[in-house]
This record gives structure tokens, sequence and C-alpha cells, in this order.
């Protein structure tokens, strides 16, 4: 077991995120706004595939992290008026907090149990947000005001919804989860949750504390989920209920079992893949839904560990 990454993974994902930075000169405004809404979303990815692909556990209530972020960063930016910075510390922490909470008392059940205890704390959540509707506006929500996310530095400012500050900062965001779960895999804390993930009761026997790894799964994981509602609302405006709805929760399980579980790039594949097939289908016929289960039920078919999964087993056995 070793802590070390290999030159080959720094050199792949180097990659990946200089091409990220490098498409936002090619890219016509519509994508050049998409790939800014589609890396946030991936960051949200990236922070369910830690719980998940690396630790094994399926929750159904993955919205009420970001939902935190969103409403922690928006909140305190719309009522408080808090500086963007500050907004998104306070996201960031909302995310840590809830995940530490849920951690504790969720992490006391397992397998079908877990996942309806994560949705039924999904659900609460959702019904606090439309309960708390005078502050919140529930599913109406609320914007941001243009004057209430500007950064100054000094003699220097810029307004976060301006597109190359955009896109710039979720590139940022997706960069820190994107090396934060890949230093994680292949550290000694990464192997450990794969053991746990792959047979919990013998890395109970040889000594590790099965419980608290994976509440360090689970708060690696809100707390990235966090950071992304909280980017979200302060790079496009908006804050609303329906982030906090169970289709919040499905859709990165969709983007992460679409790319890969466990594998690290897998959430940005699968987002992308996920974004653009709901698009184009969409643009086509109002059935779009079904196409996209045909979509996946084919995958699940052809390559039933994702993408990068089913590549990493057959061709590419060092892919993180």
């Amino acid at each position: 077991m070793t802590g070390v990454t290999p030159w080959r993974d720094w050199l792949l994902h180097l990659g990946v995120i200089a091409l990220l930075f490098g498409l936002q000169f090619v890219l016509p405004p519509y994508h050049y706004s998409n790939l800014s809404k589609i890396m946030v979303m991936a960051s949200f990815a990236i922070g369910y595939n830690v719980l998940l692909g690396y630790s094994g556990l399926l929750s159904l209530g993955h919205a009420m992290f970001f939902a935190a972020g969103l409403y922690g960063a928006g909140l305190t930016v719309y009522h408080l008026g808090f500086d963007p910075l500050s907004g998104f510390l306070a996201g960031l922490a909302a995310g840590l907090c809830l995940s530490i909470v849920i951690g504790m008392v969720a992490l006391r059940t397992s397998g079908v149990s877990f996942m309806i205890v994560t949705l039924m704390f999904a659900q609460a959540g959702y019904l606090l947000i439309l309960y708390f509707g005078e502050f919140t506006r529930g599913d109406e929500g609320f914007v941001l005001k243009e004057n209430l996310l500007r950064v100054v530095i000094g003699d220097w400012g810029f307004n976060l919804i301006e597109p190359v500050a955009r896109f710039n900062l979720a590139l940022l965001l997706f960069a820190v989860c994107l090396f934060g779960s890949l230093v994680l895999v292949r550290s000694a804390v990464g192997r450990v949750l794969i053991a746990v993930r792959e047979n919990e009761q013998r890395t109970t026997m040889l000594g590790y504390h099965a419980f608290l790894y994976k509440l360090l799964a689970l708060v690696i994981s809100g707390t990235m989920s966090g950071a992304a509602g909280a980017t979200y609302a302060l790079l496009f405006t908006y804050v609303g209920a329906t982030f906090g709805a169970i289709q919040y929760s499905i859709l990165p399980l969709l983007w992460v079992l679409l790319g890969g579980a466990g594998t690290t790039l897998g959430p940005l594949l699968g987002t992308i893949l996920m974004f653009y097939l709901v698009d184009v289908s969409s643009g086509e016929t109002s059935s779009y839904m079904l196409l996209v289960g045909a979509a996946l039920v084919i995958l699940v078919l052809w390559a039933p560990k994702g993408i990068l999964g089913t590549l990493r087993e057959k061709k590419v056995p060092w892919l993180p």
C-alpha cells in the first residue's frame, strides 16, 4: 500500500485540465456556457463518486448536500449581505456540517436501509425549504443580483457572472475536486475505503474502524457536493428548491454509473454525455426521457461498469 501517485496519473489529469482550459478559447458561446455548468455538476458527481465508487455506499439523498451549499451561499449573500467568498465558505461549511450530522445517523444502517434513510433526510430537507418559503422563496426560488456578486481585490475587481470568470472559477472547482479524489484514491485512506467496499468485515478484522472511514468518505463527499452547490449559486445566480428534489439525488448517480463508478474521470465523462444526450434529444422530441432511458439500458448491457470502468477492465488497468 502506497501513497505515491504514479506520474502517468498526474499527466493524464493535468492533460484533462489543460484541455478544458484551452476549450474556452475555441468554443462558441452556447457550448462555452454549457461547459461551465458541466464542470460544476461534474464536481458534484465527483463528490458522489467518492461515496459510491470508492466506499460502496449508495445514497439516494445527495441533493441535500448540494442544496445545503446552494442555500448556504445564496441565503447569506442575498439576505445577510455576505461577499461572494464569504458566501462560498458559508455554503462549504453548510455541506460539511450537514454531512457530519447525517453521517453519524445514516451510517448506523447499511445496504437498502442506508438508501432509505438518506432519501428520507433529503426529502425532509426539501420540505424544510418549502416550509420556510418566506426566506427561501420555495419552488420559485430567487436570483442573486449582479451587484451582489462582484469581487474586489485591491484596485482590481470582476463580476462572477462574467463568462470568463464563470468558466475559470468552475474549472478551478473541478480541478480541486478532481485532484482531491485522485490523491484520496491513491492514498492509504483510499485503499482502506476500497477494502471496506469490497469486504467490510474482513477490513474490520484487520484492525480498521470501518465506521470512521465510511464517515470520512461521507464527509468528503458531502463537502464536495456542498462546494458544487455554493459555486452553482454564485456563478449561475439562481437558488431554488428544485435542486433539493429527488431528481438531483438521482442525476449524480446516473452520471457516475454512465462514466464509470470508482474512476476519477468517470464523473466528468458521464456528466458531459448525459448533459448533451438530454440537450439533443429534448430538441427532437418531448419524449426525450424515453430516449435517454433506452441509451442507458444499451450502455448498461454493453458496459456494465460504465465507460471508463469497462475500459480499465479490458484495456487500461492503471486507470485510476
